[in-house]
């Protein structure tokens, strides 16, 4: 079995940034990519915790942890979640999810949300097992 190992990020380096941009591209084919400056504001942000996931030493996934206050209490929203094309299916998703849920429990959030693609077929089936129920809402956006 892959030993897979998660924990928060806790400096920008070459490093991540690389990570960052080989990764990223397989969640978002619109997105910039991102400057050591981005990730250093990700990395320092109070209310972010970059997750980095690795394989016998390589980062083979990332999740970014959101939380906030709000007048009805502590929320938490799990973003940008990405597994490397080559390490699905070694538990690398449900590594991440879970270090992010211990996290947002820490910083005492009432709940954790999460939105998926329905194309996103596996990780759909990963939130669902993990304990994540899909809810029915309407998701809107408004580009600025």
């Amino acid at each position: 079995m892959t030993m897979v190992q998660v924990a928060p990020v806790v400096s920008a380096t070459a490093e991540v940034l690389a990570a960052c941009h080989r990764l990223i591209p397989q969640l978002s084919s619109s997105s910039s990519p991102n400057t050591m400056d981005d990730l250093e504001e990700i990395i320092r942000g109070n209310s972010t915790v970059l997750f980095a996931a690795r394989i016998d030493g390589v980062i083979v996934g990332l999740l970014t942890l959101a939380t906030f206050r709000i007048p009805t209490g502590v929320r938490a929203w799990i973003e940008d979640v990405v597994v490397d094309d080559l390490a699905r299916g070694k538990g690398v998703g449900e590594a991440l999810n879970r270090a992010a849920l211990v996290e947002a429990r820490q910083r005492g959030a009432k709940t954790v949300d999460l939105t998926s693609r329905p194309s996103r077929e596996a990780a759909n089936r990963l939130y669902q097992r993990i304990g994540f129920a899909r809810r029915d809402t309407n998701v809107y956006r408004y580009e600025l």
